[in-house]
């Protein structure tokens, strides 16, 4: 039994799937294309709001060492993505980098995880759209029903009619094919990095020196909380969390994190790149340094601009030009952020939906969302069955308390790619290795103590939501997946049979 739950998928076997006509997608990819969807899913919400919250809260203008932080142990990560990611070249990221080294059960979980985490990060972010869009057209005159402007600004029924048609059309962007989708993202990112450049170029003129004294604010003790939304450490060890002083720094690391989530998106596009080997990589790490250049430089700006304690928690940027007098920086911020939400929203739907077909074609999931389109060579099913549950989760639901649930799938999934490679390079030396993580094991094992500790910075309410859909998690793969893989139906099937592929519903 435990040997079963522990199976692995070897890398051989893992791109051989990718061959079978009716379930390959098309490569179409290049690193730049790689680096645009990057930088187009990491720059979103959290450089256009997350900066005032941290400084003002917790780190007061060193919050770019906590961006500088938060990079870092991303950094850790993508060394070990950008290793997985050339050597096995297969749609799923971190669960298919766990099929090949940890085996079934535990790639099982990672998947169910990512499913969560993209989903979750996917209706937050349209939401979140919705804002910035119903704010513009309030500017322009026009005002949406309230019925239509979501659960949280709505006194009875609240539909966000926004959220929903922003993800049915990104579904359909998606479906149609990648290069369209790498097209679209191009001109988004390119408005949305300029409209950051602008913050950066402008904002530095308006700087005052007085504003970073102290650039490190003296150390406070919050109140110890005592409840579910206190971080797990403070429960655990009954430590109370520190706001500023060095350790502010670190507590704010964990907030901004989130400024960060969606590199490892890149690695879900391996299939779908035409020398994923070289181009993976590049575009991992290309991302994560521009995207971690741009935060600190705007961290700098904005709290040399205003006062961190007078930072404006939801609108720390548009607010800061407005607190100087110019209110035009204002409007062009708010449709850059919004600009910028929609590539977000589209390559988290993007990444998710390429986990879902790694697991279908591995049967772990239904095997009917495992085909491809015959024209467009997109898994369509399985973009169309998420991208429909999304929009309907997007429209009905608040997901403001939920979004942390984003914070802790990713960090696993952080956790479970360093300790692979770990095990990887032990069980099978013999692979070729376009691009080798550095000092290993030092490297994953450094990998894993930071997300862990993030992981232990965030709410305990979070741990036990997050607890409970892996339980849920549990049951799908002892009722299904377990019986449907078809790495188990390979290792029972008679020998003169092993070599014949299962056969698929239409």
């Amino acid at each position: 039994m435990s040997n079963a739950l522990f199976r692995t998928k070897n890398v051989e076997q893992s791109i051989q799937d990718t061959e079978e006509p009716e379930h390959s997608l098309r490569k179409s990819l290049t690193a730049l294309d790689l680096t645009v969807f990057g930088v187009g899913v990491i720059i979103g919400t959290g450089i256009f709001v997350l900066t005032g919250t941290a400084a003002r809260n917790t780190a007061g203008p060193a919050v770019s060492l906590s961006f500088v932080v938060a990079g870092v142990v991303c950094a850790l990560a993508a060394l070990c993505y950008a290793e997985f990611a050339s050597t096995v070249p297969v749609a799923g990221s971190a669960y298919t980098f766990s099929y090949a080294s940890l085996g079934e059960l535990p790639a099982w979980i990672i998947g169910w995880d990512l499913v969560l985490e993209l989903a979750l990060g996917t209706a937050v972010v349209a939401v979140g759209w919705s804002g910035y869009i119903a704010s513009l057209l309030d500017n322009a005159g026009w005002h949406l029903p309230e019925a239509l402007s979501g659960r949280d600004g709505a006194t009875g029924f609240g539909f966000d009619i926004l959220a929903a048609a922003l993800v049915l059309v990104l579904t359909a962007i998606l479906v149609i094919g990648m290069k369209l989708s790498a097209r679209v993202t191009s001109v988004v990112v390119a408005v949305k990095v300029a409209v950051v450049l602008v913050v950066i170029i402008a904002g530095a003129f308006f700087v005052k020196g007085g504003n970073y004294d102290p650039f490190i604010p003296k150390a406070q003790s919050a109140e110890a909380a005592g409840n579910l939304k206190a971080p797990l450490i403070q429960l655990m060890f009954g430590w109370a969390p520190s706001h500023f002083g060095v350790m502010g720094i670190f507590t704010a690391a964990s907030v901004v994190f989130f400024a960060f989530i969606g590199f490892d998106v890149v690695a879900t596009a391996a299939e779908e790149t035409r020398n994923p080997q070289r181009d993976v990589p590049r575009g991992i790490l290309g991302s994560l340094i521009i995207c971690t250049t741009l935060y600190v430089a705007v961290s700098i700006v904005v709290t040399g601009m205003q006062k961190y304690s007078a930072l404006s928690v939801k609108a720390p940027l548009a607010d800061a030009f407005k607190a100087t007098g110019h209110p035009w920086y204002s409007g062009l911020i708010s449709f850059g952020a919004a600009v910028g939400l929609t590539t977000v929203c589209m390559i988290l739907l993007l990444g998710q939906s390429r986990v879902f077909f790694a697991m279908s074609r591995d049967g772990l999931l239904p095997r009917f969302f495992s085909h491809t389109h015959p024209r467009f060579r997109t898994p369509y099913r399985s973009t169309i069955l998420l991208g429909g549950v999304i929009a309907i989760v997007a429209g009905f639901t608040s997901l403001s308390e939920l979004a942390e649930l984003v914070n802790i799938g990713t960090l696993f999934a952080f956790i479970v790619v360093a300790v692979s490679v770990i095990i990887l390079r032990r069980s099978r030396p013999d692979l070729h290795r376009a691009f080798r993580t550095p000092w290993v094991p030092l490297v994953p094992v450094l990998s894993v103590c930071a997300s862990l500790w993030l992981m232990l910075n965030l709410p305990a309410e979070t741990w036990i939501r997050f607890a409970i859909w892996m339980v849920i998690g549990f049951f799908v793969y002892f009722f299904y997946g377990r019986t449907h893989s078809r790495l188990a139906r390979r290792e029972q099937a008679p020998a003169g049979e092993a070599a014949r592929p299962p056969e698929t519903t239409g």
